[in-house]
């Protein structure tokens, strides 16, 4: 009954963490999606991917969100024709990299400012090479959800239509196919006067809708809180169930068999990055929850905790999972594990 209580008490604790960061980002990715005309942002990324994933993990201190709040701005971004390097580098960079959490992480470890200048580092460096990686991704349609990559799939034809790009492609040929005769349409009728429109691309426009400078203020206000609401129906579902299970990992885990695991230089890094993982803090605070470990840890096995927790953590991942398929999850959680690990393994072995 001990157990139950305290399991609970964890969930909620976590729950009331994150949903006001969740909150935050559902209402920025909003306000992006109805003032903000993203294919202008998008347009003026470098288009070198490693400059790319520079500039989307420095994003974070325009959009300070942390590990909750970043996925329905990144989700956004993706959905804007942002470069792939450039969504992956705030995706996993956003919640380190911004002010507040860089103070929090300043006052935490005030005697110790290597570990803010190295968790900052850091995470600037293993966001950029994932981002860059996945740069090598020409076609995101595999690795994205069915929704978005069917938006994808049929919003970019569009664009390249309205410049002039299908001449001589197999874009052309498609479009000299009448509509009626094109799979996954309907006539329209009304206004549009039986019009033949795509199932998928007016299912998805019809949740995603385009930025449009000529609405009034207050038009586009009541879209933003309605689709903030949308957003968070789906995000906080996936946010509850990860935290459940955080919390439950919590519980059953005995806490003197991860203390004694934090002396040597390897196994303390790798207990941490369990630690991280499962516990799902919310990166605002995560200095605080590490520093109490500090007397029994070593400074790597600190940093791992630092580093990785708000890149991928179980929450996160259910998160991600509205973007991502789980093959591609796995792999950026993969990709971002070994990183930290040679990063922090080297910091153990010049501190020991």
């Amino acid at each position: 009954m001990n157990q139950l209580s305290n399991g609970y008490t964890i969930f909620l604790s976590l729950l009331v963490e994150a949903i006001p960061f969740l909150l935050i980002g559902v209402l920025f990715s909003s306000m992006l999606l109805f003032f903000v005309d993203e294919r202008a942002l998008v347009e003026k990324v470098p288009k070198n991917p490693m400059l790319a994933a520079v500039c989307g993990s420095l994003l974070g201190f325009l959009f300070p969100v942390c590990e909750c709040g970043n996925v329905p701005v990144a989700r956004r971004l993706i959905t804007q024709g942002a470069p792939t390097p450039f969504a992956i580098g705030f995706l996993l960079a956003a919640p380190t990299i911004n002010p507040i959490v860089i103070w929090a992480t300043w006052v935490a470890f005030r005697d110790q400012p290597e570990i803010v200048v190295l968790r900052v580092v850091f995470s600037l460096l293993i966001a950029t090479i994932i981002g860059y990686v996945f740069s090598f991704q020409k076609d995101l349609s595999p690795i994205l959800q069915p929704t978005l990559a069917r938006y994808l799939k049929f919003n970019q034809p569009q664009k390249a239509q309205s410049k002039g790009l299908l001449e001589g492609s197999d874009l052309e040929k498609e479009a000299e196919v009448p509509s009626i005769l094109k799979p996954g349409t309907y006539l329209l009728g009304g206004k549009l006067g039986g019009q033949a429109v795509r199932m998928e691309t007016a299912a998805v426009e019809a949740t995603l809708p385009a930025y449009s400078p000529s609405k009034p203020f207050w038009d586009k206000m009541r879209l933003v809180i309605e689709n903030s609401i949308q957003e968070l129906r789906e995000l906080g579902a996936v946010l509850v169930l990860g935290s459940a299970i955080a919390a439950a990992i919590q519980v059953l885990a005995p806490r003197e068999l991860i203390l004694s695991l934090g002396v040597g230089p390897i196994v303390s890094i790798l207990t941490m990055l369990v630690l991280a993982a499962v516990v799902s803090i919310c990166s605002t605070v995560d200095s605080f929850f590490a520093l109490s470990f500090a007397s029994s840890f070593t400074s790597g096995s600190l940093l791992a905790f630092l580093v990785f927790g708000p890149m991928i953590d179980l929450k996160g991942i259910g998160l991600m999972l509205s973007i991502f398929k789980p093959k591609a999850v796995i792999y950026l959680f993969v990709l971002a594990a070994q990183l930290t690990f040679l990063f922090c393994l080297i910091v153990n072995l010049h501190f020991i």
